[in-house]
């Protein structure tokens, strides 16, 4: 039996190549404390901005920092649309992560799209695709100017990609448009519920 290590296995004394940070759900509002749709579960819309803070401090006092943060979606709450905050509380907390000394790439979740439109969120600064790998694209293989998606390598042989998850959805999409009528068919057929929202019963989407 050959005992000798191999060379691909991972160590308690290897170096890792490189790191990277990752949150999701800060679902901040400036509101008291409630609970998620099933009313499972507490949430704590304006304790969610500590969190934040907590999160950017220990990644900049790592001694190995890490090459970039992944924020993947619902950076608000939907809340803040009925209260009309959704850019004064998109602002606070897109100012919190200024003080983060790493780039951040931004991903678009439900809560997002609540809250804003896709048009806006475009043109917003949830739109990191600037920070993308900028290589020769095909043309046939050229997405839509409306669909975020993008990919970069943070070290090489390491490929991250970004990824529109309600591309096809009837969030945030003109509701005149042919998209939004091909969308609202595709859930109304797989969805039993009323409340097209709600996640009761099984869906495939």
């Amino acid at each position: 039996m050959d005992d000798k290590p191999n060379p691909g296995t991972l160590s308690e004394s290897s170096e890792p190549l490189f790191s990277f940070g990752v949150i999701a759900d800060i679902q901040y509002a400036d509101l008291e404390d409630g609970y998620n749709f099933h009313g499972s579960r507490r949430r704590y819309y304006r304790h969610s901005l500590l969190h934040l803070r907590g999160a950017i401090e220990h990644w900049n006092e790592e001694s190995s920092a890490p090459c970039c943060v992944l924020q993947l979606g619902d950076i608000i709450d939907g809340y803040n649309a009925q209260y009309k905050a959704s850019e004064k509380s998109l602002e606070l907390v897109m100012s919190t992560f200024q003080t983060l000394k790493a780039p951040v790439h931004h991903t678009w979740g439900n809560h997002e799209f609540y809250n804003f439109s896709r048009d806006y969120l475009t043109n917003s600064k949830l739109n990191t695709k600037f920070l993308e790998d900028h290589i020769v694209h095909h043309p046939e293989t050229m997405p839509s100017e409306d669909y975020y998606a993008y990919h970069f390598v943070p070290f090489p042989k390491f490929r991250f990609i970004l990824l529109d998850a309600y591309d096809l959805s009837v969030l945030g999409v003109d509701q005149s448009s042919p998209k939004y009528q091909q969308c609202l068919q595709e859930l109304r057929e797989h969805n039993p519920n009323t409340e097209l929202n709600s996640p009761q019963g099984e869906l495939f989407l």
